[in-house]
């Protein structure tokens, strides 16, 4: 198995105020180093970096349908274990946060069957956060 490295990540958001709480708060991402036009945080070992971009807002409403569900492109996320994608799945609903997908499991009895949820931060950039009960059927095809 390859050794992962961290992804680097560059994003718009229209109040870094706002990018700290959610990001910093509620996603519970340790923050890095910053300016006054943007903030690095740790996402789960990864760097994301959030941008001023005054005005911006990331919510074209494009998606795919996957599973019944109209999936939001573009997205981005991480593969959580189960226990930590049942966490933040909890914390996220008990901070109001309104998901463009419920979490629940996708692929139900197939290959890849996971777990997963959608959501927007306060500048509208998708987020899709999963989990496999076993990792190891992350790119299964059979």
């Amino acid at each position: 198995m390859t050794t992962l490295s961290p992804f680097h990540l560059a994003f718009p958001v229209h109040d870094l105020a706002e990018a700290r709480a959610f990001w910093g708060g509620v996603m519970g991402c340790r923050e890095g180093r910053s300016s006054d036009q943007w903030v690095d945080f740790d996402f789960y070992g990864h760097q994301i970096v959030a941008h001023l971009v005054p005005g911006c807002d990331t919510r074209d409403e494009a998606s795919n349908p996957v599973d019944g569900h109209g999936v939001p492109v573009p997205h981005f996320g991480i593969v959580l274990s189960m226990e930590e994608w049942r966490d933040l799945a909890d914390r996220l609903t008990a901070a109001d946060t309104k998901f463009a997908i419920a979490p629940y499991i996708r692929f139900n009895g197939q290959p890849g069957e996971q777990a997963t949820m959608f959501f927007r931060d306060p500048s509208g950039n998708a987020i899709e956060m999963k989990a496999f009960a076993d990792r190891s059927k992350l790119f299964a095809t059979n």
